[in-house]
């Protein structure tokens, strides 16, 4: 038997999901010569066909807060806690009439033989009223996450009788930066420099992110609005340990205006 159950794909399903007694019964279907049908075998267990669901849980509505969070806080991972207010069911006088979710079983028929039933768990419940708490939430902020992402609190949305509360979601919204712009997983920053630096070079870092120093400096000529681009200085790619890029502008800044004496020193060098 075991070597016939591995050796058929089908029969093996039928064995993982219902064990020997689901083989014997698909093994009377198949000798009578009608051919196997799986609804018939599910109906045999549990007294309905594969597609009946068990009865649908009602669940209050999802709250969704817009989480703005540094850059800072995005590329090296941080906690924030959050002051939330919400509503809740606190239990009040009297009782009051219920839609209770039935409550599903399975009894046993014959040998290896089951059947799903459902039983109503009770006609009235425990009166309820909505009240309001306050409680902080803490979030925890992972590296590289994205715009968009959610960090879920399940079931800490808008409560509702007779039914399951929503979800609490978070949603990341990155905060403006003075220094650095977010594109994907990549990083733009600005270098201004003055139009002798752009002709003969220059020496310059930039502070990063999480402080460490990034250096820009260049030996050659370096055009207005020039981008370079450093590969591996962007934001971390989330759960990676890859990174993005970091794309930097060169900003030349020119002179308003130039002495006569100056041209004169400009022309003479650059002729």
């Amino acid at each position: 038997l075991a070597y016939e159950v591995l050796s058929d794909s089908e029969k093996r399903s039928i064995y993982d999901r219902y064990g020997e007694e689901g083989l014997k019964q698909h093994a009377a279907r198949a000798g009578g010569g009608m051919g196997v049908n799986m609804q018939d075998i599910f109906s045999s267990f549990f007294g309905g066909g594969p597609m009946e669901e068990e009865e649908r849980i009602v669940k209050g509505d999802d709250v969704i807060v817009e989480l703005e969070a540094t850059l800072e806080d995005l590329y090296m991972g941080s906690t924030l806690k959050v002051w939330r207010e919400k509503n809740i069911l606190k239990p009040a006088p009297g009782k009051r009439p219920c839609k209770c979710r039935n409550e599903v079983y399975h009894r046993q028929i014959g040998p290896g033989m089951f059947q799903q039933m459902t039983e109503q768990v009770c006609e009235q419940c425990q009166n309820v009223k909505f009240g309001r708490e306050g409680f902080n939430v803490t979030i925890d902020i992972e590296k590289g996450m994205q715009d968009g992402q959610e960090v879920v609190f399940y079931e800490d949305g808008e409560p509702i009788v007779d039914g399951e509360p929503g979800d609490l979601k978070f949603r990341i919204r990155t905060a403006p930066h003075d220094r650095f712009r977010r594109e994907g997983d990549d990083l733009h920053a600005t270098v201004t420099i003055t139009l002798v630096q752009a002709l003969v070079g220059f020496e310059k870092t930039i502070k990063h992110l999480d402080d460490h120093l990034v250096n820009v400096s260049s030996k050659d000529i370096t055009k207005h609005k020039e981008v370079r681009k450093f590969k591996g200085e962007g934001m971390p790619l989330h759960s990676s340990k890859k990174k993005g890029d970091l794309h930097v502008t060169y900003d030349v800044s020119f002179h308003t205006s130039l002495t006569e004496d100056q041209k004169s020193k400009i022309k003479e060098v650059l002729g």
